[in-house]
């Protein structure tokens, strides 16, 4: 129903649960207590043991299914005040544990843990760890480096719990706002130099509170605005500190309002480096290498136990006179000792999943600019006098004469001061699919296996981009007719290359936005269509199947799109036959109205006009079909639309309505009634 619009992208949910993530089944053992004894514990006079209580706790509470014993037995309030226990390593694993409730119970239990006042101590945390962090400076050298450790550790575990409750409650995000969280977490971003991890956490904190919150903005003043600076022109080049400055650009435009008109253009230019850097990385390549540096690595590990194994044998050899102690076959643990539950050291893998991290933030920040709000004059003065514009002509241009677009992929309102640069191709190769052999090396690691989720996230990030960006951007400045056609061969590809066509919803959902946008660019400049009607009518009945309503009115929208640019053909009568008949049984058979109203739409456009269309729509009788189901629609509308369907969804299903009328009364002027 009419052109279809951009999509912004909230925020990941959730920060990750700590070492491990969370889990659907069972992995537990003999050795686990049950949630009522653990609980108690927590009450215990020792630290060692609440410690190890706190670290239990927290390693069930990675399996979904256990997080309800623990909610009955009101874990939020027996973990809350250990928050402020007088043991630090009891802060960090009580902190660490309440991070997995979060994490894995989901927004009711955030709900839950914000009603049940976990801000309270959570503040209270913060606020010590950041007095905490200056205070170790001035300690004496021994003591400092014992508490260093822990106080970094458990702010990183208490920011990623707030990150995780003021991302879904509002209480939580006002509670940050009036208590000046935001002066404690920029306090611990300082540490950037000597700790990404948690600065990593702080960005990742800041920019869930800072999206839609204009309450917050008045508390950026020129130091907090100085310490983010700094933070994007830190020069380090690993995949952490890129992925740091991805999250810092996304606050930084999130809080874009604070900036002065005359560093505006400046900071945009700057987000756009950040991002460019990002996206420039290869994630396959970078995949094979840190694979193979982690099977070295392990290698060489191995060999050095030996060859230390073997000293051991050595030295511990005696004479047949001494005396023969029993050495057990196992190393005996301690009853509290909690480092196997600590992760173990797997850089190559963390390297690897920072740096699809920030490629899949980079590319979801783009599409919300291109919601953005109207930039004032003065804004788009400084935007395109900025003499920064430049940074993005290098690469602009494909080898070949690819693809034309701005750099910044902007909507109409934040768009007209880059008609003239060029999208970087960064964005483009992120569409292709994957690289198979990264894809092979994942899929036969375990812990590797995850990033395969990752890498389909980016790309279809990738193709919303692409999406957003066609719907804002004219064809000038996408390059003209025949660039638009190699887009719409590499995107043909990405549905057809496989035997089968593709299932996953997020990819449908993501290449046919892509596809009906471009179609729509190409139908409104008379450019020649892409796909063949069997390659149409192969997407069309796939896509219409899905569970997805986005992927079902992208389909219909295209096969309309595709049926009025034949209509004005030669000979084309069969196919629109075949067009009319799809679109005439999804609008009477289809359960969702918005669906329904899409397909009437699509036939209002397909047989609109043309000698071919005028045969078609008599042969297949679509005057009586319509007349028929007119009523039909119209109840529809009255009975399902209260209660089922947003006020512009209405809007658009009243307009359609009312479209049907007229379409029936110029199909009937016509002369189509069947005698």
């Amino acid at each position: 129903m009419g052109k279809s619009r951009a999509r912004r992208f909230r925020r990941a949910p959730f920060s990750p649960a700590g070492p491990e993530q969370c889990r659907d089944e069972w992995e537990g053992g003999p050795e686990e207590e049950p949630a009522a004894e653990l609980l108690e514990k927590l009450q215990h006079p020792s630290a060692e043991l609440r410690e190890y209580a706190c670290a239990s706790i927290s390693k069930l509470l990675q399996q979904k299914h256990v997080i309800p014993a623990f909610l009955q037995r009101d874990v939020v309030r027996c973990l809350g005040p250990l928050l402020m226990d007088h043991s630090l390593a009891v802060r960090e694993t009580a902190a660490g544990a309440l991070r997995n409730l979060s994490a894995c119970g989901g927004f009711e239990v955030c709900d839950d843990m914000v009603t049940k006042d976990i801000m309270t101590p959570l503040v209270a945390l913060l606020k010590e760890c950041s007095t905490g962090l200056d205070a170790n400076q001035a300690s004496p050298k021994k003591c400092r480096e014992v508490n260093k450790s822990y106080i970094e550790d458990i702010a990183n575990e208490a920011i990623n719990l707030l990150w995780n409750v003021c991302e879904c409650n509002n209480t939580a995000v006002h509670i940050f706002n009036k208590e000046g969280c935001l002066e404690a977490v920029l306090h611990c971003m300082k540490k950037f130099s000597t700790n990404v991890d948690l600065a990593i956490s702080v960005a990742n904190c800041l920019q869930a509170v800072t999206e839609d919150n204009p309450d917050l903005l008045p508390s950026f003043n020129a130091f907090a605005q100085q310490i983010l600076e700094t933070m994007m022109l830190c020069p380090e080049s690993t995949m952490k500190h890129i992925l740091l400055r991805t999250l810092i650009a996304g606050t930084v435009w999130n809080i874009k309002d604070t900036i002065p008109p005359g560093s505006l253009g400046s900071m945009v230019n700057t987000i756009l480096k950040i991002f460019s850097e990002s996206l420039a990385i290869d994630a396959g390549e970078m995949i094979i290498r840190m694979n193979e540096a982690e099977r070295n690595r392990l290698k060489l590990a191995a060999e050095a136990e030996t060859e230390e194994n073997m000293s051991d044998v050595i030295d511990n050899c005696v004479s047949e006179d001494d005396v023969m102690e029993e050495i057990p076959k196992e190393k005996v643990r301690r009853e509290n000792d909690i480092s196997d539950l600590l992760p173990f050291d797997k850089w190559e893998l963390k390297e690897v999943t920072a740096l699809l991290t920030a490629q899949q933030t980079a590319l979801e920040i783009i599409v919300n600019m291109c919601c953005s709000e109207d930039p004032s004059d003065d804004e788009w003065e400084e935007l395109s006098s900025s003499d920064e514009s430049d940074l993005f002509m290098e690469n602009s241009y494909n080898e070949g004469g690819g693809l034309v677009m701005s750099p910044l992929c902007l909507s109409e309102e934040v768009n007209s001061a880059f008609l003239n640069n060029l999208i970087p191709k960064k964005i483009l190769e992120k569409t292709a699919f994957p690289n198979t052999v990264a894809l092979d090396i994942c899929m036969h690691n375990a812990s590797w296996k995850p990033l395969i989720k990752k890498l389909n996230a980016v790309q279809c990030r990738a193709l919303t981009c692409l999406h957003s960006i066609l719907l804002v951007s004219d064809m000038d400045c996408l390059g003209g007719a025949s660039a638009l056609q190699s887009l719409a061969q590499h995107l043909s590809q990405l549905v057809f290359s496989n035997m089968e066509l593709p299932t996953n919803t997020e990819f449908l959902e993501a290449i046919t936005s892509a596809l009906r946008a471009l179609l729509q660019t190409m139908a409104s400049k008379n450019i020649s269509q892409c796909m063949t009607p069997e390659q149409l009518f192969a997407l069309c009945e796939a896509g219409i199947h899905s569970s997805n309503t986005t992927v079902r009115v992208n389909v219909v929208s295209i096969l309309g799109i595709s049926g009025s640019i034949l209509a004005k053909g030669q000979d084309t009568a069969e196919t629109l036959k075949m067009i009319g008949k799809f679109l005439l049984e999804v609008a009477m058979k289809e359960s969702s109205l918005v669906v329904a109203g899409e397909a009437l739409d699509a036939l209002f456009d397909v047989f609109a006009d043309g000698k071919e269309a005028e045969k078609a729509a008599v042969q297949i009788k679509l005057l009586p079909a319509l007349k028929e189901f007119q009523p039909v629609f119209k109840m529809r509308i009255r009975k399902e639309g209260k209660g089922q369907y947003s006020t512009d969804q209405l809007c658009v299903l009243d307009n359609v309505k009312m479209n049907l009328r007229r379409f029936i009364a110029y199909q009937e002027t016509l002369g189509k009634t069947p005698t």
